[in-house]
């Protein structure tokens, strides 16, 4: 028999339902080892009281010690159930709002729904089908029959009239009599209500009757948790320590002693009732401990306790703290800083973190001569190895092993050695919050001085990270099968094209792009020692290529170098950012266009368009989709060092004249202001004469402030024009601008010209004093200055009130990305749990985790977005540039 075939007789389990169920009292007691009579915890001697909530019949959570119930250890024993017997039922508060909506909906009297015969056959049938098909309409009509049988008032199977049932969070139930007097309804009465109702009526009412009866949420049996769940610590005072748990159920068992004292003796009704209340307090807090309407049940030192629904619920609950997430070992997090001689595929790992951090490497006749070198090393050096695991499984502590060469020579395959992270190894990266899938990806490891993670400049915004003091955490894989497909599937190499839009996200950016620039430009020639150089810095191991220039001097064009790491097959023609004139690329005399031909940079200059990341139809976007990945970071390491090392050659700095503009400029500028600031003051002038008529859908108020704003915020934009025609086009900030390198020229309009009109959420700044926003201003100003028009520029510096309108905007945007931000992120989190059990199945087509179809074909065209050409299949540009 064939090993497949051996696989097919093995009989395989599928889930098909899961039921959530009540335990009955009787269940409860038959799960249970022992019932807990006192409230009595250890005795004089520290040792658990018999019969009290830390009996060892319940289990052990100490270790040496053996659990009564099963004779096993700590480690061996889950624990067991016991249970309190309550001397009167309370209200479980979790069931509340289902008690609330059966008594509301059934006779007191008969128990029965209060539906004619006629309806409850018609709903049975109705909810038989759609059961087998349509859970979600099921639910709508069980709500449907809720809501209709609450309305009825008479009883259409005994004729009784039901009186109006008043539900008050968390757990009070009343009823309303006749003369409009409340009845307060106690869990007694409630239990032999909810008894009488049968089984057929709560399957119409969405309850299954066979795994959860509604009586059976009025307590009488309150089930205990084994130790295991709730377990105490010893304090370094030797005092112990117990759990939230422990604390409300002794609480529980107290209060239960009193009540049964009190009815035992023959107490007051009232004193009855009081004692009752507060058992039932206690049970509700054990729950949950925050009800609304009931005081939070607290420490003695004032922290509130926390129930089973605060174990439960929230970031830190069990869910989502220690099942969706939790704490691993083989991690590291530390801070990021940049490292542009590391490649887009490594990251700069501590010495520090690389000696705790380990691999597990097994012994082969290969590898154990440089295994048994890293044993003798141990923990201490780099690269040693922090433990030796044996054939048996036995893990040996290399800290405290002596002889160290002794234990090195005994390693044979079968060993597994868990040594230092080295160079080359293979880690995951993340950033937080990991909003997309590149979010983590597979790096190598460089292991380097220092305390932080070094990175890579053109890996940041997949991660969207920057070197402000931002974290990142770093995972070792374990196991061969997650080192091998980390490097296959999750290498920053197979990342640079975005799932996300289908364009490069990893490429040039700020210091890189303007050292492209430089070097791309036609007034640059090279010496031969610039050439090496810069080829040392690209990691060249070709001959560098032939001089443009042989006489006087042996000079190269920085075309060339660009060139000489092109790949030789390419050729590509597109428009750089100073495209202006020239419409037709070949006949274009500047270096308005790139052209390159065979792998050699013709003509243009390269810019943020032709190499930066998020570029539609770019060179570097061609280049990483038309070549293997390894490729293409090539190109995209060795390119990115050139440029740096240019820059550094040649040497970028930004000074007061990198942004000058003449006298002349200035003048034109002033008219330009002057001219904006005569309209606003005849709109002002329209406006309180009355002549001033509303735009549709505005208040006249509403459409002179539109108004105001648009003249104003012209400003800026007719002052960039006359910047762009003065300023000296080589200058830093312009370049810096124009290459989209950093910055735009509404930053060097706002440094030489004007900041123009400041607003907050779009509009004019108006909040301030009730008549005017700022007491430098006349009683009811409304005009250019007094709503945030700041004439200045921060080359010629802001006056006090201009500085403070500047300010307010600026703080309106820090507001803005905060509560942007959070809004997101809720809403990130709520999409991955709507569609966490999504996928596309073998057919092609996307399912939810069940059967349910969500599309035919996966986006409707089957294009994998990170293999398109931004989200097209293809990319007809190329195909004809190829066939040309």
């Amino acid at each position: 028999m064939s090993l497949r075939e051996e696989f097919d007789t093995i009989p395989r389990k599928v889930i098909k339902s899961i039921k959530f169920g009540v335990l009955s009292p009787e269940i409860i007691r038959k799960y249970s080892v022992m019932e807990v009579t006192t409230s009595e915890v250890y005795d004089e001697g520290g040792l658990p009281v018999r019969g009290g909530i830390a009996d060892r019949r319940l289990g052990v959570a100490e270790p040496g010690a053996r659990c009564e119930t099963c004779g096993q250890t700590h480690d061996v024993c889950p624990g067991h159930f016991g249970h309190i017997e309550l001397v009167k039922p309370v209200v479980h508060v979790g069931f509340a709002r289902v008690i609330y909506d059966i008594l509301r909906t059934t006779c007191p009297n008969c128990g029965r729904i209060m539906l004619k015969d006629e309806e409850i056959e018609r709903y049975r049938e109705r909810l038989t089908k759609l059961k087998k098909r349509w859970r979600l309409l099921a639910q709508n009509l069980h709500e449907k029959i809720r809501k209709k049988a609450a309305e009825r008032v008479t009883c259409p199977h005994c004729g009784y009239k039901k009186n109006k049932i008043r539900f008050e969070r968390p757990y009070y139930f009343y009823e309303e009599t006749e003369d409009g007097a409340l009845v307060k309804l106690d869990p007694e009465i409630l239990r032999e209500r909810l008894a009488k109702v049968p089984g057929e009526d709560l399957e119409l009412l969405g309850i299954n009757s066979s795994v959860a009866r509604p009586e059976w949420a009025v307590l009488k049996v309150l089930p205990v948790p084994p130790p295991h769940v709730r377990p105490s610590i010893q304090l370094e005072t030797g005092i112990r320590s117990e759990d939230d748990l422990t604390h409300k159920l002794v609480d529980i068992i107290r209060m239960n002693e009193k009540l049964k004292i009190a009815i035992e003796t023959g107490a007051p009704t009232n004193v009855v009732d009081n004692l009752w209340d507060l058992l039932q307090y206690h049970v509700a807090t054990y729950f949950d401990n925050e009800l609304p309407g009931i005081p939070v049940a607290k420490h003695r030192g004032g922290r509130p306790l926390k129930g089973i629904a605060q174990r439960l619920k929230g970031k830190e609950g069990r869910f989502r703290g220690s099942l969706s997430g939790k704490r691993v070992n083989y991690s590291a997090r530390t801070v990021i800083s940049p490292d542009p001689h590391i490649g887009i595929n490594e990251v700069g790992v501590p010495y520090d973190i690389a000696k705790v951090l380990t691999v597990p490497e097994r012994v082969t006749a290969w590898n154990v001569d440089v295994l048994r070198e890293y044993v003798i090393r141990g923990p201490e050096t780099w690269p040693g190895a922090n433990y030796v695991i044996t054939p048996e499984g036995r893990r040996i502590d290399l800290r405290y092993v002596k002889d160290k060469k002794t234990l090195a020579e005994r390693l044979s395959p079968g060993w597994i050695v868990e040594r230092h992270l080295i160079d080359g190894d293979i880690v995951l990266f993340n950033r937080q919050p990991s909003l997309h899938r590149v979010s983590i990806m597979g790096h190598l490891v460089k292991v380097l001085p220092g305390r932080t993670f070094r990175l890579h400049l053109a890996v940041c915004p997949p991660y969207n990270a920057d070197f402000d003091g931002d974290e990142m955490n770093l995972h070792v894989p374990q196991t061969e099968e997650a080192r091998a497909e980390a490097r296959t599937l999750m290498l920053v190499e197979r990342h640079i094209i975005t799932p996300r839009y289908g364009g490069a996200i990893i490429g040039a950016r700020q210091d890189y792009i303007i050292g492209a620039y430089l070097l791309s430009l036609k007034t640059t020639f090279l010496t031969k020692k610039e050439v090496a150089f810069l080829l040392g810095a690209g990691k060249s191991g070709e001959d560098p290529p032939e001089p443009a220039i042989l006489h006087p001097v042996e000079l190269w064009t920085g075309k060339q170098i660009i060139s000489h790491f092109l790949p030789r097959d390419l050729n590509w023609v597109q428009p750089t950012a100073f495209k202006s004139r020239c419409q037709d690329a070949y006949t274009c005399p500047t270096d308005e266009w790139i052209i390159i031909i065979n792998g050699n940079m013709v003509k243009g200059v390269l810019d943020k368009k032709s190499i930066g990341a998020e570029q539609v139809d770019s060179l570097w976007h061609r280049i990483a989709r038309d070549y293997p990945p390894e490729v293409a970071r090539r190109w995209l390491d060795s390119s990115l060092r050139l440029f740096l090392r240019y820059l550094d050659l040649r040497g970028f700095t930004f000074g007061m004249d990198s942004i000058y503009i003449p006298p002349e400029a200035y003048e034109e500028i002033d008219k330009i202001v002057e001219e904006s600031l005569k309209k606003v003051e005849s709109l002002i002038g329209d406006f309180r004469s009355g002549r001033l008529e509303a735009m549709p859908g505005f208040t006249v108020e509403e459409t002179f402030e539109n108004k105001v704003t648009e003249i104003l915020s012209r400003v800026r934009e007719d002052a960039a024009v006359v910047v762009e025609k003065n300023i000296d086009k080589n200058s830093e900030g312009y370049l810096m601008a124009k290459t989209g390198a950093r910055g735009s020229i509404v930053n060097i309009v706002q440094m030489v010209a004007t900041l123009g009109q400041q607003t907050i959420r779009g509009e004019r700044i108006r909040r301030g004093f009730r008549t005017r926003t700022l007491p430098h201003f006349p009683v009811g100003d409304i005009g250019a200055f007094s709503g945030g028009f700041v004439r200045s520029c921060f080359r010629c510096g802001l006056t006090p009130v201009e500085y403070f309108f500047h300010a307010a905007a600026g703080r309106d945007g820090l507001i803005d990305t905060a509560v942007r931000t959070a809004q997101s992120g809720y809403m990130q989190r709520r999409l991955i749990n709507a569609l966490q059990d999504v996928y596309v199945a073998y057919d092609g087509t996307v399912r939810f985790g069940g059967a349910m179809l969500l599309q035919l074909l996966y986006g409707e065209d089957g294009v994998d977005v990170s293999r398109s050409d931004h989200g097209r299949v293809t990319d007809i540009k190329s195909l004809k540039m190829s066939i040309r």
